[in-house]
């Protein structure tokens, strides 16, 4: 006797940065690999405060099945914190999450039927891709620029059933797109019918000025917003949100209710209790100043250890440098003499959802000191340049 897979099975796929995470472990690797967010912003403190505060007054409630809905004061307080940004936001249309990488998953499997075209920017998130595979979507790469999808590129997504979005330093390229370019996008959208789901993980750890209002602005309920407590709290409480509209909301809650039936609700009300007095406020600025050195320290170490012909991003926000090397170097192929010599970092490859572009690689830049950035910049440099020489003329 064995086991019948499911097809949607075999879409299934590991998750490429996981796996070199694992490599990363090794002694002395220097990761730049990883997009996780850095320990040291993690509101330790807070967090037992508000922990025993929660142990203490609510316990039994804390502690119980929950409404699958999320805690209705932390609902109230992100439709709250969202309309602060321009959205028509009400609690009854806020969902929370297991991460918003749950809300992907949500939206996956309430939108997607096997052969359903879904736009997608190129490159665009892989958890978004391993989200979406599973229900046997059919991928629509939107052409772009430096400033992300172009409007037009939306003619070819004609009839897909929505287009995936991080218009705030997206993961992996740290682009951030302007406010022309939203307007020209949403109103192109809105013009052929081609709904919007906007992911927002990133956009409050902007360095010099905020990103401007989200496309969810502009589409309405033609549009469904995620966010995430992760990157501005910890990604251990495995928190996020989504906001619906009312088309959408009773079906994302239904998916909910079969995938887990709530998030954790001891969690949701540590967090609710952390934040509702405006603690995110003197909390967030400290990490936008740490991941803005450290920014600095990877940008100035590009300009001195990497070739000539390599090119790389500014990030203004986020987590991420994105680097295209010389066409004829395959970032995928170097790996592994990049770890030999002592740094890790993610090939460009898996962000696609279309036709990869092998000379890319993704860098992060906020888990690593400034020193240690500099030396596994030295190091990625030295295998680059050796790579170049054995590249025919």
């Amino acid at each position: 006797m064995s086991w019948t897979l499911a097809r949607r099975a075999a879409r299934l796929e590991p998750s490429t940065i996981r796996e070199i995470l694992k490599v990363t472990e090794r002694p002395g690797i220097i990761s730049l690999a990883g997009g996780l967010p850095s320990a040291d912003g993690f509101p330790v403190q807070a967090m037992a405060e508000a922990s025993a505060r929660v142990l203490r007054d609510t316990p039994r409630e804390a502690l119980q099945y929950a409404a699958s809905e999320g805690f209705g004061p932390l609902r109230e307080w992100v439709a709250a914190e969202l309309a602060t940004q321009g959205l028509q936001a009400d609690a009854a249309q806020v969902l929370i999450t297991t991460g918003s990488q749950q809300g992907l998953d949500l939206v996956g499997k309430v939108l997607i039927d096997p052969g359903s075209r879904v736009a997608v920017e190129s490159p665009t998130y892989l958890g978004a891709l391993q989200a979406f595979n599973p229900y046997e979507a059919d991928y629509v790469p939107v052409a772009g620029d430096d400033e992300g999808p172009r409007p037009e590129g939306l003619d070819a997504a004609r009839g897909a059933r929505f287009l995936y979005l991080l218009p705030n330093f997206q993961n992996p390229s740290g682009r951030c797109l302007t406010a022309a370019r939203r307007q020209a996008l949403a109103a192109r959208a809105l013009a052929i019918g081609l709904p919007i789901v906007e992911d927002n993980p990133y956009g409050d750890l902007w360095f010099d000025q905020p990103p401007p209002p989200p496309l969810s602005a502009t589409m309405g309920e033609q549009s469904v917003y995620l966010g995430s407590f992760s990157k501005v709290l910890a990604p251990g409480l495995r928190l996020g949100y989504v906001l619906a509209p009312p088309a959408l909301y009773p079906k994302l809650l239904q998916a909910k209710q079969a995938a887990d039936l709530h998030s954790p609700g001891f969690n949701q009300r540590v967090v609710h209790e952390v934040i509702k007095d405006g603690f995110l406020r003197a909390h967030v600025p400290t990490i936008r100043a740490r991941y803005r050195a450290q920014r600095d320290a990877m940008r100035a170490a590009l300009e001195r250890q990497l070739p000539p012909c390599c090119r790389w991003n500014v990030p203004a926000g986020g987590m991420f440098f994105w680097v295209e090397l010389p066409q004829g170097l395959d970032a995928t192929a170097l790996l592994p003499r990049a770890v030999d010599a002592g740094v890790a970092y993610v090939p460009g490859a898996a962000f696609f959802a279309g036709d990869a572009r092998a000379n890319t690689l993704r860098l992060s830049f906020v888990t690593v000191s400034p020193e240690r950035i500099e030396q596994g910049v030295a190091a990625l440099g030295r295998v680059l340049a050796e790579a170049l020489q054995q590249v025919p003329a």
